[in-house]
């Protein structure tokens, strides 16, 4: 599978991305920066973690308005799988492609730390080949990850099974202790309705690698290579 990872003014994860896929996983990536309006033939995008645009007025708005988020939205209109991690779905939100908003963290303070999350459902790309009985242990990185959404809101991603993933505790016990940002019912993930289309704050890429002593974020690469490899 050919990914293309989008670079933005502020990314800082974007090489951790391009590791693990190029490196770990043996795939081949195409940097996009956010100024072209080509996708280079990439099937699969990846709008990575770190603070474009300095997180100005909120983070991914400005980013948002990014030439290349044009071809993106396109792209995923039509059916193309996108993922945002942290400040990518932020900037997945701002955009309208995910429903939902990410609010400043409850503490109102940057949180730096390995979490738990387990998966919600098997039914997508990103999360079918997960247990869903198994806690992933995944570091955050984040000062607005808590996640919003209306009541009426909620109830359709819940009637839709688009919860990708919660937070939990080490022993996959959803509670309000196991939350680190105040995100609605510990949600940590979501996708659309088409299921093209996903989002999570927690950095998988910087759990990927035997050097890092964890490996859990490969999951996540797996279950999205399993198009592939099926």
């Amino acid at each position: 599978m050919k990914f293309g990872v989008v670079i933005f003014p502020g990314s800082n994860c974007d090489e951790d991305i391009i590791h693990v896929l190029e490196k770990v996983m043996g795939q081949e990536v195409v940097r996009l920066w956010h100024k072209d309006h080509d996708l280079q033939g990439a099937e699969f995008i990846i709008l990575p973690g770190g603070f474009s645009f300095g997180d100005y007025l909120r983070s991914g708005a400005i980013a948002r308005f990014s030439p290349i988020m044009q071809q993106v939205i396109q792209f995923a209109n039509n059916g193309g799988y996108v993922l945002g991690i942290c400040n990518g779905f932020q900037i997945l939100t701002e955009a309208g492609l995910l429903p939902g908003a990410l609010l400043h963290n409850t503490n109102r303070k940057f949180i730096c730390r390995n979490i738990h999350m387990k998966s919600e459902t098997t039914n997508s790309l990103v999360t079918s080949q997960i247990n869903p009985e198994r806690a992933l242990k995944i570091p955050v990185a984040h000062g607005e990850g808590n996640y919003f959404a209306d009541a009426e809101l909620l109830q359709s991603l819940k009637d839709n099974d688009q919860i990708l993933f919660r937070y939990c505790d080490e022993s996959g016990n959803v509670t309000p202790d196991a939350n680190p940002n105040g995100s609605l019912e510990n949600i940590a993930g979501v996708t659309n309705k088409d299921r093209n289309v996903f989002g999570f704050m927690p950095h998988p890429e910087r759990a990927a690698d035997a050097v890092l002593a964890n490996e859990d974020g490969l999951a996540i690469f797996e279950s999205i290579l399993s198009i592939v490899r099926a």
